[in-house]
């Protein structure tokens, strides 16, 4: 079967806060913009009940309908929504490659923001028994559903308090396994005095998932007390799951540097170790990973391939293919030997003007595009003929314009 061909300016993958967020900047910048994503638009934050940390919301708002405020303002801007997953990616190169199960995608920046995936027990039947068959992770979604039931929380941080106590509003009784001693939670305090003050709630202290059991569905999960090793039998209609999550990086591992537990690795502007590829979101590796840090992320992220895109199209159009030898000035105005320098460069520009060009680049605002060049450290020169770089200089008065008769002035 030949697969359809599509080429983009920017492919983005992942469709969270971050994803969402970049595709904003992206679409904005009137970039011709793709955005995958494999489940719904909005990501992990769509499981979240309530959100009342993200500025501009003095009122709590479920992290669905935020994310669908972020969705439809993506939309807005022209962005592509294909909610499929990518099969297959190829960084390396001018031309990334991302393949989905019918449409084979080109882009000259890729935007990584696939997020986490929900952590596992590796408890025995844990498999048996995920997502519509007893074991969710995702209160908001599936809380209605065990409406007048018994259901059971594996966690302690943020989001398993928090969770548990909105699962309250649905369940008749919420018993909650906890690693820690009697009284010790992950949470915040304020998760915590809500949780401590709700009479649906029912703690488990000093227990781990053993085993979870049933037939079709599952019924009962086998708690293991780490303190006495006893086993401790819970009937349940569910069992949602928050202990934690894991980076989504499968897809990318040999092509991107990754830390040992597989988050990316960038730079504050979201680079990888490949050009035109950034990471964003909760797949980068850094400190904090919350709604407001992934649109930040995201934010940095959209206008970075920006700036790479107007870069690149200007190293390809207007220097190395312009069809005349130039003459490139690496400069920093900050730098008292380039504000000098930069005298003589305009004396050669009303010299030899018919010649051939002479184009100057700020480093102090651009040090990318000198680097593009091969130029690290100002004052330097860089010399372009038949769409090639035939000569980098440093500031060498001398050199250069035995360089500039060399390559660029007719015998």
């Amino acid at each position: 079967m030949t697969k359809h061909q599509e080429r983009y300016d920017v492919a983005i993958i992942g469709g969270g806060a971050a994803g969402l967020t970049a595709a904003l900047y992206c679409g904005r910048a009137r970039l011709k913009t793709v955005l995958f994503e494999k489940a719904l638009p909005g990501g992990l934050a769509t499981y979240t009940s309530e959100i009342e940390n993200f500025p501009g919301f003095p009122e709590p708002i479920t992290g669905t309908e935020l994310m669908k405020r972020f969705e439809r303002q993506a939309k807005r801007f022209g962005v592509a929504m294909k909610l499929t997953a990518a099969k297959s990616v190829s960084l390396e190169g001018r031309d990334k490659k991302i393949s989905t199960f019918r449409t084979d995608y080109t882009a000259k920046a890729v935007i990584i923001a696939s997020g986490g995936k929900p952590r596992l027990t590796g408890a025995a039947g844990e498999e048996r028994f995920l997502f519509d068959k007893g074991i969710s992770f995702c209160a908001t979604c599936d809380a209605a559903f065990y409406t007048d039931k018994t259901v059971l929380v594996i966690g302690s941080g943020d989001a398993a308090i928090e969770e548990a106590i909105f699962l309250t509003k649905f369940a008749k009784k919420v018993q909650v396994s906890v690693i820690h001693d009697t009284g010790i939670l992950d949470a915040n305090e304020v998760a915590k005095e809500q949780a401590f003050s709700t009479p649906k709630l029912e703690f488990i202290w000093n227990t781990m998932v053993q085993e979870f059991k049933g037939e079709e569905r599952l019924n009962q999960v086998v708690l293991k007390n780490i303190k006495t090793g006893e086993l401790e039998t819970v009937d349940v209609d569910g069992c949602f799951l928050f202990i934690g999550y894991l980076p989504d990086t499968d897809l990318f591992k040999g092509q991107l540097n990754m830390t040992s537990r597989g988050y990316i690795l960038t730079n504050d502007q979201m680079e990888t170790n490949l050009e035109g590829v950034f990471a964003i979101g909760d797949v980068r590796d850094k400190v904090l990973r919350q709604v407001a840090t992934a649109v930040g992320d995201g934010a940095v992220g959209g206008v970075a391939a920006e700036r790479f895109l107007a870069e690149a199209a200007y190293l390809e159009q207007q220097l190395l293919t312009s069809g005349k030898p130039t003459l490139v000035y690496c400069w920093n105005p900050t730098d008292s030997d380039c504000r000098t320098l930069m005298t003589e460069v305009e004396q050669l520009k009303e010299k030899y003007g018919d010649t051939f060009r002479v184009v100057t680049i700020d480093m102090y605002k651009s040090a990318k595009m000198a680097e593009k060049l091969g130029i690290h450290q100002a004052p330097a020169f860089a010399l372009i003929k038949d769409q090639a770089i035939c000569c980098r200089l440093t500031a060498c008065t001398e050199e250069l314009a035995a360089a500039i008769e060399k390559e660029f002035l007719p015998c």
